[in-house]
């Protein structure tokens, strides 16, 4: 049987060129993150099934490539459900696999926890442009501590390195999940119909309110709640600040802490941020996880179209697995849609070393070859990146291809 050369539908082969762009994406966010005080982890590609399908992980639980049990342990014959026939699942993000680690290891970290992780993760998602079934994720989380800080520090961390990395003029959007059940709760949704309401809500921006409007009502709701619904956020347009008109108006169903500490966020990262980008309040903002528990961001990058990353609060989550809940928040940039940015733009790694190629004729070898070598070690020495390769027949076709790699110079060498 012949092999087959595809990749795997959904997942790509890096080449060079890419692959220099990504580790020096990858250098520029543990370096920034490291400022921050953020601390390098690394946990396992599969977890056990049952931590993936808990109900916190809303779509992705859909999309998650499980493993078949092995050995004497995989009896197909008398299965009667999955359960029978799978134990583990590939990871489909970096915040379960997280808050099993901190649940495992709490003991002998710092409190707060710091963490830092970049891995594949693996979603049977269809392939779009900046989506694949298998991506990499950066993740950056504080577990241990219950105030704002926590919130103001992620953002700063995570703007600093996009700003780094080039990108203005972005925003990064801002809500609470608290604030969405007290708008739910004013407008006289009932509760264990939060949910529901919320996935219609998530779609505003591509069927706009009249949309939204629509499918609550095909779904069921009253008329006077979708209208008291839709007539806060008609009003919100005209407010010069979004978060106080809603502490206001829904003062009776909002704790009044809950809109306080999300404009302290937004007044203090603005007020100290070091990159070009805006805070902004969106109340539309929903975020599909369920294990969200209070303030919510996304990253909007103007030339993406679309969120480049996001997060929020999920305190709840690491009681899942301890019993006692922990106070946890955590940003995730969205690398591969950051890489693919600065793909299309043209970016060029910074202070990369020259690059030079010593073509050698077949043939050459003994004193000569050794002596080649010599000048290619003593210029390496020199910070110069040197390729040693034998010259192809079609010579010119190899420079070619060298020079796409980002080789600046060639130096040849023959038998006489």
């Amino acid at each position: 049987m012949a092999l087959s050369k595809k990749p795997v539908t959904g997942m790509k082969d890096i080449l060079p060129e890419e692959m220099q762009i990504r580790d020096y994406v990858i250098g520029v966010i543990k370096e920034t993150y490291g400022k921050f005080g953020f601390t390098s982890i690394e946990t396992p590609c599969m977890e056990n099934i049952s931590n993936l399908t808990n109900k916190q992980g809303g779509d992705n639980e859909k999309l998650i490539f499980k493993v078949l049990k092995r050995g004497e342990k995989l009896n197909v014959a008398d299965a009667t459900c999955e359960e029978d026939v799978v134990d583990f699942g590939m990871r489909y993000d970096l915040t379960v696999p997280l808050v099993r680690y901190y649940s495992n290891n709490s003991a002998n970290l710092p409190s707060p926890f710091k963490a830092l992780q970049m891995g594949s993760v693996w979603r049977a998602d269809r392939p779009q442009r900046g989506r694949y079934r298998q991506f990499t994720q950066c993740d950056i989380d504080i577990l241990g501590e219950p105030s704002n800080l926590a919130e103001i520090e992620l953002i700063l961390a995570t703007t600093t390195t996009l700003g780094r990395l080039g990108f203005k003029g972005f925003e990064i959007r801002i809500n609470d999940r608290q604030i969405l059940k007290a708008m739910a709760a004013y407008s006289g949704f009932p509760e264990e119909s939060y949910d529901s309401v919320f996935i219609t809500l998530d779609k505003m921006d591509k069927i706009g309110l009249e949309g939204v409007e629509a499918e609550l009502l095909e779904k069921g709701f009253a008329k006077d709640s979708v209208e008291k619904y839709l007539a806060l956020y008609k009003n919100l347009e005209a407010q010069e600040n979004g978060v106080a008109y809603l502490a206001d108006t829904l003062k009776d169903v909002l704790e009044p802490s809950v809109a306080q500490g999300l404009q302290e966020i937004i007044d203090s990262v603005s007020a100290t941020k070091s990159s070009d980008f805006k805070m902004v309040f969106d109340a539309t903002l929903v975020r599909g996880m369920s294990y969200y528990t209070g303030t919510i961001f996304e990253i909007a990058i103007p030339e993406f179209g679309g969120s480049c990353g996001g997060g929020g609060r999920y305190d709840k989550m690491v009681g899942k697995f301890t019993g006692q809940d922990v106070p946890a928040c955590g940003f995730s940039i969205g690398f591969e849609r950051i890489i693919l940015l600065l793909m299309e733009s043209g970016f060029k790694v910074p202070g990369k070393p020259k690059k030079v190629a010593y073509l050698i004729e077949k043939g050459v070898g003994g004193e000569k070859l050794c002596s080649v070598i010599a000048q290619a070690q003593a210029a390496r020495s020199d910070g110069t990146q040197v390729l040693v390769a034998r010259m192809n027949k079609n010579k010119k076709f190899q420079k070619e291809q060298l020079t796409k790699e980002g080789y600046e110079e060639f130096v040849e060498f023959y038998k006489d």
